[in-house]
């Protein structure tokens, strides 16, 4: 039975480099990669990208920025926590339980790095635009099987891989140059498009630029494209699972989609403490009530989650599991309880319904006039045809589309990608305003 293993898992090698990775005490590589995610254009541009409340007036809620940063804030704690046991255990290369920490972190701080404005509504649009829409459904008679899955089940976690291997510092092979390790630990679904994950976790473009990452750390491949999860990804998924169930219920109280006592109940649940009860007790404001009680959930959820992570070792080091961890600690049936809460009064409320269709909208209407205009543009270069008025116009407002690259002329899929890695890149704001000046409603 195949199995992996950590010396390889912890891999420093960053992707494109010639040189060799290594692990270092003065300053971890996966501290290196946290860096430099966090200075990265794409990181920044999510502070003001959805995470649950479209555009909101409120400055209190949470904002992708905001998540990514608690998230990655979790993530170190879970990936330090089943760090001393690794190390103490097995073979790490020389890595200690921080770097594991970092490594995770680092991973999480990039896990929506890719998600478009407008939250998963923007995801979902532009699926539906390519396979549902007459001039989405035209473009496939030019692509492969493989192409069209990949735009057909268009996904943020894909482009952020993308963004991390290629789009930000483009002009190195392996764009960012992360390690190995973290962009394993980051790949919830790894597989490509024709793959039987629930998610796509990279494009054909960056097929290759993903296999280097799984051989390097030694991912034990299932079928040709598709490959066992890094252990370290369950635990950045336990941390983005306890930072959205409990920190958009928090929010949702503030803004009163949530009654107060109702977060009480199930958080004092989950940290089953009479002292926390007691001390709650004294604190003046629901707000700073629902602060406590959040902090304490999380240590309680963080702490059940590296145990379950260290007990499940084993199954995890040959592929075997195919769980959350978050849906096998004992808080598992309190986090359900907040899940079945959260979709019924907060993701389907209808000030948030109302944004979020408005979304959908605004991303399909971007698609309908960018891509026939970039496919006009590229037409004209391989000098088949002139362009229209109105895709000149429309393309020299996006340099970044003005002119295809010599391999995207003939290439739908190439244009294709490139239109949305400019879509997908914009925050809720400047794709609401761009819109609307396309649309000649604000000028």
């Amino acid at each position: 039975m195949a199995e992996m293993e950590w010396i390889k898992l912890l891999s420093p090698h960053r992707l494109g480099s010639q040189l060799p990775g290594k692990i270092t005490p003065e300053r971890s590589p996966f501290q290196r990669d946290f860096d430099r995610i966090i200075f990265s254009g794409s990181f920044r541009r999510l502070q003001d990208k959805t995470q649950v409340f479209p555009l909101a007036q409120n400055d209190y809620v949470r904002t992708r920025l905001t998540h990514s940063l608690e998230t990655s804030s979790i993530a170190r704690s879970l990936g330090t926590a089943a760090g001393v046991f690794i190390c103490r255990e097995f073979d790490t290369g020389g890595a200690h339980p921080s770097d594991i920490g970092a490594a995770v972190a680092a991973a999480a701080l990039a896990h929506d790095i890719g998600n478009p404005p407008l939250g998963h509504a923007g995801e979902e649009a532009i699926r539906y635009w390519f396979t549902d829409t007459a001039e989405g459904k035209k473009l496939h008679e030019s692509m492969t099987p493989a192409e069209i899955a990949d735009i057909s089940r268009y996904d943020g976690n894909a482009q952020g891989f993308r963004i991390m291997s290629r789009l930000e510092m483009p002009d190195n092979y392996g764009g960012m140059q992360i390690t190995c390790a973290t962009l394993g630990t980051f790949a919830k679904y790894p597989g490509n498009s024709l793959s039987d994950w629930k998610k796509c976790g990279f494009f054909q473009q960056e097929a290759e630029l993903f296999s280097e990452v799984a051989e390097y750390c030694g991912m034990i491949e299932k079928t040709p494209g598709t490959w066992c999860r890094h252990p370290l990804s369950f635990l950045l998924e336990a941390a983005d699972d306890i930072a959205y169930l409990t920190v958009d219920f928090e929010d949702a109280s503030r803004l009163g989609m949530i009654d107060y006592s109702c977060l009480e109940e199930l958080y004092l649940n989950i940290i089953d403490s009479p002292r926390s009860s007691e001390y709650v007790k004294q604190l003046a404001t629901k707000e700073r009530k629902a602060e406590f009680l959040r902090a304490q959930a999380i240590g309680v959820l963080v702490r059940a989650a590296a145990d379950c992570f260290i007990a499940h070792h084993d199954e995890l080091m040959r592929g075997e599991f195919n769980a959350s961890l978050t849906e096998l600690i004992p808080q598992a049936p309190l986090l359900k309880n907040i899940r079945e809460r959260s979709v019924r009064d907060i993701y389907n409320h209808r000030s948030v319904a109302e944004v979020v269709g408005a979304g959908f909208e605004l991303v399909q209407g971007m698609l309908d006039i960018f891509i026939p205009c970039v496919n006009e543009m590229a037409l004209e270069c391989a000098g088949k045809t002139k362009a229209s008025y109105r895709s000149r116009r429309v393309s020299a407002l996006l340099p970044v589309l003005h002119y295809p690259r010599p391999d995207e002329v003939d290439s739908t899929y190439s244009r294709l990608l490139r239109v949305l890695d400019y879509v997908s890149g914009m925050t809720d704001r400047y794709a609401v305003n761009l819109y609307q000046k396309l649309k000649g409603i604000s000028l």
